[in-house]
């Protein structure tokens, strides 16, 4: 299992000193090139309608965004998803999982949740998880008129660099730790910089719905402690009732084994060491993995061992592959949520 953020990626940092061929970003901008004939290919969708102009407030500063984006670019790894769902199909977006080398169309772009909404286009990839940061001749070389960096790790100076392509707008003010915004902020945040925030908010009260009535309709979630977790370098790692994951189970009504927080200092999950196995010894187990990395959780005796596992209280759901409801789970977009709710209701009755 490849470690990334929307399984469980510890954040990288961007560097702070931006490289060489960064730093000629500027003057490509304004360039011609092969990436600009494909990228006008792919017919970009403009965010039709909205208000304009538009300032967003965000981490490092504030944004105005004067008319609809045509040509939109998205650093933050779920941010494609979002302007989806508001019917804008960005130009660059980051992969987020690992595409086979020479396998085609991206995998990115064909979860079940995504897949008719890129329909045949082909985004750009500007990054991959795992890259040290974007790649700042690809983002120029697309022109575009908007970046959307929110569920991004990117820091000031890259921030500044990519400002000197386009407009950017970074993650929200309120995020202290790197991924620790609610989902609903996020959506909300990434639908004002393109003019459509009531579209956004009516989105994000659609998926609080359908959670109050999957909450509604198992009212015993209330009285079972859950935690979510990924076996990952031969160790334990649960996320926090901070991650999305931990929110999706919450807002069903499960209550969360809050003990994870505390060890985990504020990142998004955590690593166990063998002798606190028992943090995770709750009424309900719900563990994203694919098949291999299942196959050894379930061989770890101290795993195994647990009460929670002998009662058969454990969800096992695939990350990437099959169904890929871990997938929807991680990413906690507007687009994946709905789809991960019914699977994860299902998992868990």
């Amino acid at each position: 299992m490849l470690l990334h953020r929307t399984t469980l990626t510890k954040p990288r940092r961007l560097a702070a000193v931006l490289t060489a061929t960064a730093l000629g970003v500027g003057l490509l901008a304004g360039c011609g090139s092969d990436s600009d004939d494909k990228a006008d290919d792919n017919a970009p969708a403009a965010a039709a309608g909205g208000a304009f102009p538009v300032t967003v407030e965000h981490a490092f500063g504030s944004t105005k965004v004067t008319e609809a984006p045509k040509r939109v670019v998205t650093v933050g790894y779920t941010d494609d998803q979002t302007a989806l769902a508001l019917g804008t199909k960005p130009v660059g977006m980051v992969d987020q999982y690992p595409n086979p080398e020479g396998k085609s169309p991206d995998i990115n772009t064909q979860w079940p949740w995504v897949k008719d909404k890129w329909g045949s286009t082909k985004p750009d990839v500007i990054m991959k998880n795992g890259d040290s940061g974007p790649n700042y001749e690809k983002i120029a070389a697309l022109r575009p008129d908007l970046i959307i960096a929110v569920y991004s790790e990117i820091d000031k100076a890259a921030y500044d660099k990519l400002s000197k392509i386009a407009p950017t707008v970074g993650r929200t003010k309120g995020e202290k730790e790197l991924f620790s915004a609610p989902w609903q902020d996020n959506a909300v945040h990434i639908a004002k910089a393109l003019g459509k925030e009531d579209e956004g908010k009516k989105l994000v009260e659609g998926i609080e719905d359908k959670l109050a009535e999957a909450k509604k309709s198992h009212p015993k979630f209330a009285n079972q402690t859950s935690v979510a977790l990924s076996w990952y370098k031969d160790s334990i790692n649960p996320f926090t009732s901070k991650d999305v994951r931990g929110r999706l189970l919450t807002g069903m009504g499960f209550r969360y084994q809050t003990k994870i927080d505390k060890i985990a200092g504020g990142k998004f999950s955590t690593e166990l060491s063998p002798e606190r196995t028992d943090l995770v010894d709750v009424d309900r187990i719900v563990v994203i993995n694919d098949k291999a990395d299942t196959a050894a959780l379930k061989k770890f005796k101290l795993f195994a061992n647990l009460d929670a596992v002998k009662k058969g209280n454990v969800s096992y759901l695939l990350d990437s592959e099959g169904p890929a409801v871990g997938a929807a789970m991680s990413q906690g977009t507007v687009l994946s949520l709905p789809y991960a709710i019914d699977e994860l209701v299902k998992s868990v009755e």
